[in-house]
C-alpha cells in the first residue's frame, strides 16, 4: 500500500550567516559539530541539536523504508519562516529554502514533494513568492498559525489565501510562535499545550473569519490532528450558538458545518483519539504524519495506525488518498 508522509520537515546541510548579511536579527545557522549532527543557532543562542536525517535525503529514505513508506511531502522548519525580518530579508530567506525543496523533489521525484515558505509580513512578496512556488514544482505551502501576533483572518492575509486558490496551491497550516510561551516554559509546555491551542486559534480564525466561506476551493490542512480544535469543537459550537454576538460577527456559518471541508493529520500518538477524528473528520480528510525527524513526531510513521482494526478503504484513505487529494496529485505520479 503506498504511504505518503504529508507533515515532514527538512534544511539544507549548510545556511547562510544572514544575522552577518543582513546585520541585524536572530536569524538561524547550523554549526556542524560533530559527525552526523548540528547544532541550529538563533544568533549566538543555541536552539536544538538535529540529526542528519533532517538534511540528508537518501537516509531519510532509508529510514522511511523500515515503516512502509515510500513519499515524504517536505518543508521547513517554522522556526525559519522569519516572519519578524524585513519583508525583502524575508523574502530573500524563502527563496533559499524553496529553491533547495525544489532541487530536491527534481532529484528524487518519487519520494519527495515539496510546500514551500513565504514572507507572510508583506502580501505583495507573499504573493509573488507563491507563483514562483508553482513555477517551481511545489505543491503548496506551510504556513504559521499566526504572523507576528495576527490572526489569520485580517484582511492583509485575504490576498495570499486567494492567490493559493488561484494557483491550486494547498495549505499546511503549523503551530508556532505560541501564545504564552513566555509564562510556561516549564515542563515543555510551549510543546505540549501552546501548540494544540496555537492550531486551534488558526483553525477558528479562518472559519469565523469567513476566509474558508470566501474561497470554498482553498484545501488546508491543521498540523497535528487539528490541535485541540477538533476535540473543542462542542465548546466552540456552543460560543457560536449562546453569543452570536460576539462570535458570528464576520460569519453566520456555524463551525461544525466546516468540519470534513479542512483536512488534518493524523499526528494523534493515539488510537481512540484516532477514532474520535475519523468521526468527525471522515478518512477522506485525514493525511498521514509524523513531525519527522523531531522527536515529538510519530517516528513509526502510522505503525499504530496498522495495529488499529480498520477497514482497508479508511487505511488507503489516511495513507495516500486524502493526501493526493489535499494536494490535488495524482496516484500515478509515484507508479
Amino acid at each position: 500500500m503506498l504511504k505518503i508522509d504529508s507533515h515532514t520537515h527538512i534544511l539544507p546541510e549548510t545556511l547562510p550567516r544572514w544575522t552577518n548579511k543582513f546585520g541585524y536579527g536572530d536569524f538561524i545557522h547550523l554549526e556542524h559539530h560533530r559527525p552526523g549532527f548540528a547544532r541550529m543557532m538563533r544568533g549566538n543562542r543555541f536552539f536544538r541539536e538535529i540529526g542528519e536525517n533532517c538534511w540528508n535525503p537518501q537516509l531519510r529514505i532509508e529510514e522511511y523504508a523500515r515503516f512502509g513508506t515510500q513519499v515524504q511531502v517536505v518543508c521547513t522548519i517554522p522556526v525559519m519562516f522569519a516572519y519578524w525580518a524585513r519583508p525583502q530579508d524575508g523574502l530573500d530567506i524563502a527563496r533559499f529554502l524553496n529553491d533547495h525543496i525544489a532541487g530536491l523533489i527534481q532529484a528524487y521525484p518519487k519520494n519527495y514533494l515539496g510546500l514551500g515558505t513565504i514572507p507572510m509580513q508583506d502580501t505583495e512578496l507573499a504573493i509573488g513568492e507563491l507563483e514562483r512556488c508553482r513555477q517551481l514544482g511545489l505543491c503548496g505551502i506551510q504556513i504559521g498559525s499566526n504572523v507576528n501576533d495576527l490572526n489569520l483572518n485580517e484582511e492583509r492575509f485575504f490576498p495570499i489565501f486567494e492567490a493559493c486558490q488561484r494557483l491550486n496551491l494547498a495549505v499546511l497550516i503549523h503551530p508556532w510562535e505560541m501564545m504564552g510561551e513566555k509564562s510556561m516554559q516549564r515542563y515543555w509546555l510551549p510543546w505540549l499545550v501552546g501548540m494544540p491551542a496555537e492550531t486551534s486559534r488558526a483553525a477558528c480564525s479562518l472559519i469565523f473569519g469567513g476566509v474558508f466561506e470566501r474561497l470554498p476551493q482553498l484545501r488546508v490542512n491543521f498540523a497535528h490532528a487539528g490541535g485541540s480544535f477538533l476535540t473543542s469543537i462542542g465548546r466552540i459550537q456552543h460560543g457560536f450558538d449562546c453569543r452570536p454576538d460576539l462570535v458570528a460577527i464576520d460569519n453566520a456559518v456555524p463551525p461544525r458545518d466546516y468540519l470534513g471541508r479542512f483536512w488534518v493529520d493524523s499526528v494523534t500518538h493515539d488510537p481512540l483519539l484516532l477514532e474520535y477524528v475519523l468521526k468527525v473528520q471522515g478518512s477522506q480528510r485525514i493525511t498521514l504524519g509524523s513531525d519527522y525527524p523531531f522527536p515529538l513526531g510519530d517516528l513509526e510513521i502510522g505503525a499504530f495506525i496498522e495495529k488499529m482494526d480498520l477497514d482497508t478503504n479508511v487505511k488507503e484513505d489516511i495513507f495516500h488518498r486524502a493526501t493526493l487529494g489535499w494536494l490535488d496529485i495524482r496516484k500515478e505520479r509515484f507508479d
